[in-house]
């Protein structure tokens, strides 16, 4: 479901069969109607016409807080900022597509540790900069904030709206080359940690246009301490989805990502006419659906070009991924917000009209009618207002109300054509009313009125003392058993304890109103304060290390994901913050004389009989759950931070995320079985 990283260990890496894939429009050209980005306007009167030359190149800073500080130019410097490199040259390539100019992107991984990206654009521009006197491209590429999107008409929209891109991903590799196909030559370049090796020279003729540029990341080892970045490992599997991702986004671009560092090399080549109406359909593939075709809706207003597609299912969740200029906006913003109330007042409009909705009956809330919903909100616009570098919201006031009106027409139009659907849609959205407002009852129940009273909290929680959250932590325990050693074992003053009796329920496959109607998950809601669903409140969460802790048995495993499930569905901002972890409790305890060592695994305890001989034979214990550990091995194998190890769920990719857990915990079987067909090779360790 999620990437799970150890703590203080460097990140895996992950596994790569297709059905396990991890957490990843075209703009407008006329003020009528907008180009599809595979448009073939490639020769030179229109290249001449859109001109996207040095002149469109304006400078604003130089680069050299960018190896200072690369967090704020690229989030940060593990896997992820690595990756981010690449999402960044790759966003110059669809842009160059967005402006109609490109078709095909190509993504190769070298063996050397090289990541290339290939289009065929216009390439950029070679020419003298006016103001600086040296090759466009390199004003590009070397200085930030320097390129052809702040103010020219180089791109009408782009996706790269800090326009730092190039010129951050040059600063942080070790070594960057540039090749530009244009004007029947071939231009390259070579820099280093930022700095130009030689000047611009022609290394060929050509008859196309593109770019390619190759990066090798500045990656700190003990020759290289004054590298950037923790690991150069790029991940196949964590690119692929953000390629397939952009492809979705942009019907009709072929995206072609390639891994020559396995043999053969593994390549994915990703190519949608439909565009988003398949994103759609790839959202719900294991689900059963509401009406075979998803509902589509396009339009541009001004400069605003929207693209909606949604579709209902069978599951009990909504299932919202909206865009801005091809980012994604997990925080959502206001044109995410327009399209929940344009569909709200249509499906509510509806019901009024047919008398589904009866008279004095309330109308429908807007989580009734998103209730098993997938879709899709991309929306294309000139002056994009994101909130921060991380652009995890859409801040543009004017978006909310022309994706509001053209959500609202469209349905209402499609739903007055299609009154099966209309009323399909209708009951499943009064259902999820009925529910809601059981629920509401429910929660009540459980909510905690304040921190302080803590009267409130479950009787079998043993709290901690201290008040500040970003100093506690929760353990969630199986078994009543191991909930005895753990509280006995523990430092009272930080790390609180939750037993939890047998397996939570799967939420995936219910309502919130069943969900809530389960002890183990009351009790967890009341403990950690800070509501679920549209009431969750991340400034009132208790802990903000919420750890569980289950036996290392199919059983714990079983356990642990539907646990994990219930904070995906229902408490997504607690794995997005990285507020939740899994214990590590060893699988063996091995004495020799009068050592005792602890071991994870086969293979660690396979190096410790390397280092400590097999004789005299040492004496090998299987733990078989937490229930056999004395409170002192449990605190000091599993819970005293000086010595255990833990592993921090990230969510590195919403998408692929919802896909596993509908895969793994939903109601269809067969693609299930299929995965643990496929993926059973994998498992090394199973205890039956």
């Amino acid at each position: 479901m999620q990437n799970v990283t150890p703590e203080n260990r460097p990140l895996p890496t992950p596994i790569d069969p297709e059905a396990a894939e991890l957490f990843a429009a075209e703009a407008p050209e006329t003020a009528n109607a907008p180009t599809p980005p595979h448009s073939s306007a490639t020769s030179s009167t229109a290249v001449r016409q859109n001109a996207y030359d040095e002149n469109q190149i304006q400078v604003l800073e130089g680069l050299e807080a960018v190896r200072k500080r690369p967090g704020m130019y690229i989030g940060s410097t593990d896997y992820r900022g690595l990756h981010h490199c690449v999402y960044e040259i790759v966003d110059n390539a669809v842009d160059e597509a967005l402006a109609g100019f490109c078709s095909n992107i190509q993504v190769t991984l070298h063996a050397d540790g090289s990541c290339e990206v290939h289009d065929d654009g216009r390439g950029f521009p070679v020419g003298i900069h006016p103001k600086l006197g040296r090759p466009a491209v390199e004003v590009c590429l070397t200085i930030l904030h320097a390129g052809g999107k702040f103010g020219g008409e180089g791109y009408k929209v782009s996706g790269g709206l800090h326009g730092v891109g190039a010129s951050v991903v040059n600063a942080l590799s070790k070594r960057l080359q540039v090749n530009v196909w244009q004007d029947g030559r071939v231009y390259q370049q070579e820099y280093e940690r930022g700095k130009v090796l030689y000047d611009l020279k022609v290394v060929g003729e050509t008859d196309r246009t593109g770019t390619t540029i190759r990066f090798w990341p500045d990656v700190k080892t003990p020759e290289n301490p004054d590298g950037i970045f923790e690991s150069g490992d790029f991940q196949f599997n964590i690119l692929k989805v953000r390629m397939r991702e952009m492809a979705f986004l942009n019907k009709g671009i072929r995206i072609t990502i390639t891994d020559e560092r396995t043999q053969p090399p593994t390549e994915r080549a990703y190519h949608y006419e439909g565009g988003i109406r398949e994103f759609v359909k790839y959202l719900n593939k294991n689900k059963e659906v509401l009406f075979p075709e998803p509902i589509y809706i396009e339009g541009l207003v001004g400069d605003t070009y929207v693209e909606v597609a949604f579709q209902y299912n069978d599951s009990y969740q909504e299932n919202l991924f909206s865009f801005a200029n091809n980012i994604h906006t997990p925080e959502g913003g206001t044109h995410l917000t327009g399209f929940s109330t344009g569909l709200t007042r249509a499906v509510n409009d509806y019901g009024r009209q047919f008398k589904l909705i009866k008279e004095g009956e309330t109308n429908l809330k807007s989580e009734d009618v998103r209730e098993s919903i997938a879709a899709i909100v991309s929306v294309k616009l000139r002056e994009p207002q994101f909130e921060g570098q991380t652009k995890s919201k859409l801040g543009n006031s004017e978006t909310r109300t022309i994706v509001d009106k053209l959500v609202y027409d469209s349905v209402t139009t499609y739903l007055g054509e299609n009154p099966s659907v209309g009323r399909g849609i209708l009951e499943r959205c009064l259902g999820a009313a009925r529910a809601r407002e059981a629920a509401r009852k429910a929660r009540e129940l459980t909510r905690r009125k304040s921190v302080l009273e803590s009267a409130s909290m479950p009787g079998k929680l043993a709290d901690c003392t201290e008040r500040d959250p970003a100093k506690c932590e929760i353990f969630l325990v199986e078994g009543d058993s191991a909930g005895g050693s753990a509280k006995t074992g523990r430092d009272r003053m930080f790390q609180a304890i939750l037993p939890l009796r047998g397996k939570i329920l799967n939420v995936e496959k219910v309502r919130i109103d069943r969900a809530l109607g389960n002890n183990e998950i009351k009790a967890m809601i009341t403990a950690f304060g800070c509501g679920y669903g549209d009431d969750f409140d991340l400034a009132r969460l208790r802990y903000h290390r919420i750890v569980c802790m289950t036996d290392a048995d199919v059983d714990g495993a079983h356990i642990r994901i539907l646990m994990l499930t219930f904070f995906y569905r229902y408490m997504r901002p607690l794995v997005e913050k990285g507020y939740v972890y899994i214990a590590m409790p060893p699988l063996y305890k091995v004495t020799k004389g009068k050592k005792e060592y602890y071991v994870y695994n086969d293979a660690e305890l396979e190096k410790l009989f390397t280092e400590i001989g097999r004789d005299p034979k040492p004496e090998i214990q299987r733990y078989k759950g937490l229930g056999e550990m004395s409170s002192e091995q449990l605190w000091q194998t599993t819970m005293n931070p000086d010595t255990r190890t833990m592993m921090q769920v990230n969510l590195t990719d919403a998408i692929a995320a919802d896909e596993m857990v509908t895969l793994l915990m939903g109601d269809q079987v067969e693609p299930r079985k299929e995965f643990i067909e496929e993926n059973a090779k994998l498992v090394t360790d199973l205890d039956i």
